[in-house]
């Protein structure tokens, strides 16, 4: 968000929250960015924003504006978990029974509930992480039967094809 870049941003975000009607969240990620351009953005009137690594997170939520609220896009990892949980307002990448233990566990000490997203990698892609279809039915199973964490739904990324089609198929 420098220069012209920032008007353009603050114009489509408008744009597309005013054609959503305000029934879309719109998560900034803001790897990569410094905390300039994150403000950028937060004056613009963006609150969500992504981070994929825990310790950029934790350096940006400390930094910037407490209204914000962080979303963990990337892999967690588990020793990374009590760091993470005090500032994170959703969880999107969870795909490991280890990793919904160790949430739970945490969580439970800091006497809230974590909102989650359980990732899928229906692309069937080696460079992504996620669940299969076929584990699906069980791991959700043993992701709500715990007390501390709140399971909101699914997330799944596409594959990288120019093929609509194909990406189509992944999300039906």
């Amino acid at each position: 968000c420098y220069n012209n870049a920032g008007d353009k941003m603050k114009q489509i975000y408008t744009e597309i929250k005013n054609a959503c009607e305000n029934q879309t969240k719109i998560v900034v990620v803001s790897k990569k960015r410094s905390l300039e351009e994150i403000m950028d953005y937060y004056n613009a009137g963006v609150r969500d924003f992504g981070e994929n690594r825990a310790d950029d997170l934790i350096q940006k939520a400390e930094a910037l504006p407490k209204d914000i609220n962080w979303h963990f896009i990337g892999h967690l990892q588990r020793n990374k978990v009590a760091k993470v949980l005090p500032y994170v307002f959703l969880i999107h990448s969870v795909e490991s029974k280890d990793l919904l233990k160790v949430l739970n566990k945490e969580a439970q000490k800091l006497n809230r509930t974590v909102p989650v997203l359980i990732q899928f990698n229906l692309a069937q892609e080696d460079t992504k992480t996620g669940l299969s279809e076929q584990e699906a039915v069980d791991f959700a199973e043993e992701a709500l039967s715990y007390s501390h964490l709140d399971v909101k739904g699914i997330m799944s990324m596409g594959p990288h094809v120019e093929d609509e089609a194909a990406i189509d198929d992944v999300f039906r």
